[in-house]
């Protein structure tokens, strides 16, 4: 058991059911007045930190933490992470930490911080990073900039003091992310066109599909291998597993739109794709417990008792390494606004976009999409366990 100095707070290892039940409840009521909060589905948050069915666990540890006062009232949470994939691919000695929520104050969140990091020391890790919930290729990242708006779909949202509570406690920012947003009657369709013609014109045999259905199994496990192959290299990637590819895939086809996912082929090979889900958050916003029938009804509560989702999220736009800097992700881009349009997404949001990904990053806005929030991933060396004075 870890406890902090101060005899005022307590923090301890989830070990019981109701401790369980105290860690996932919390951000229900730390956020309850929060105008753009979106809650998270509980099942899927229990999953993700208890489901030992859950393919991460497979090769990757959670260590959970409660924060609680004296009276034994909730006053934060957070979780040590051991991702044997990270270390597997880098052996680079790096922790994370996930599930953050804190009340607003240092003393809290250094106790939280310093949980976690002696749990990762224990390891022999020497590095802390973070927020990962509980992969970068799940919902990660600090919301650093964009707090007046409702996240998109699977993306984060905390308050504006995390980043100081990390900061003071001897973390430093490695990597910023950005979601761009565009609306379809404010990009320059146009340009785009243009763009695709050229590319078209210097790469014949280029043509797009969308997936079939009836192959779903199959589908995932192309996408997935695209996936790998076009992020290897990428800041922080880690290969997805085959379990791990098909429990998201799963988890994702009761929202699917299979009229916004696209293959790209070039002579009929698959060469790349884009994944893009209808943003049910502002749905999402109609459970504020996070609780909702087995996950299948979603789709029919979402469609007929609030209406169709009108914006979409892309997650992935992914392009084989021999076939980058061509300017083939135009197409996927330029196929999910013409095909968005027409099935009635009036808007989209891209995220994240890594800062090192310049020419993504220079192409969206070049035909106007905007900057609409800005993510960041914090790491701390863990050679002692003090914050910085």
């Amino acid at each position: 058991m870890h406890t902090h100095s101060d005899a005022s707070i307590r923090v301890r290892p989830v070990l019981t059911s109701r401790d369980k039940r105290r860690f996932l409840d919390f951000p229900y009521t730390l956020y309850r007045s929060s105008p753009c909060w979106v809650p998270p589905l509980r099942r899927d948050q229990a999953d993700a930190l208890f489901g030992r069915n859950h393919p991460f666990f497979r090769h990757s540890r959670i260590v959970p933490f409660l924060a609680e006062d004296a009276a034994g009232r909730m006053l934060g949470r957070i979780a040590a992470i051991v991702n044997g994939m990270h270390l597997q691919r880098y052996g680079d000695g790096a922790g994370f930490f996930g599930f953050f929520e804190c009340v607003e104050r240092e003393d809290v969140a250094a106790a939280l911080f310093d949980a976690a990091a002696t749990s990762l020391r224990a390891e022999e890790l020497t590095a802390m990073r973070g927020p990962a919930n509980p992969s970068i290729n799940d919902s990660s990242g600090l919301l650093v900039g964009g707090f007046d708006r409702t996240p998109s779909l699977l993306m984060p949202y905390n308050p504006p003091y995390y980043e100081e509570l990390l900061v003071r406690h001897g973390f430093e920012r490695v990597m910023t992310m950005w979601a761009y947003y565009g609306a379809a009657k404010h990009l320059d369709i146009r340009r785009l066109r243009r763009g695709v013609e050229l590319a078209r014109k210097r790469l014949p045999g280029l043509s797009i599909r969308t997936p079939d259905m009836k192959r779903f199994i199959e589908e995932a496990l192309l996408m997935r291998r695209i996936y790998n192959e076009a992020f290897e290299g990428g800041w922080g990637h880690v290969p997805l597993t085959e379990d791990e590819f098909l429990y998201m895939a799963r988890s994702m086809r009761p929202i699917l739109d299979p009229g916004i996912v696209f293959f790209l082929e070039h002579d009929g090979e698959p060469i790349g794709f884009s994944l893009s889900l209808p943003d049910i958050n502002p749905l999402l916003r109609h459970l504020p417990d996070g609780r909702l029938f087995p996950f299948g009804f979603l789709e029919l509560l979402a469609r007929q008792r609030f209406g169709k989702p009108r914006e979409f999220r892309n997650l992935v736009l992914a392009i084989l390494p021999e076939y980058q800097r061509r300017g083939l992700d135009q197409l996927l881009i330029l196929s999910s606004i013409e095909e968005g349009s027409r099935h009635g997404y009036l808007a989209a949001e891209l995220s994240w976009v890594m800062d090192d990904n310049v020419v993504l990053k220079n192409g969206l806005e070049r035909i106007g999409a905007v900057v609409d929030k800005e993510y960041a991933m914090f790491e701390k060396q863990l050679s002692d366990s003090s914050a910085p004075a």
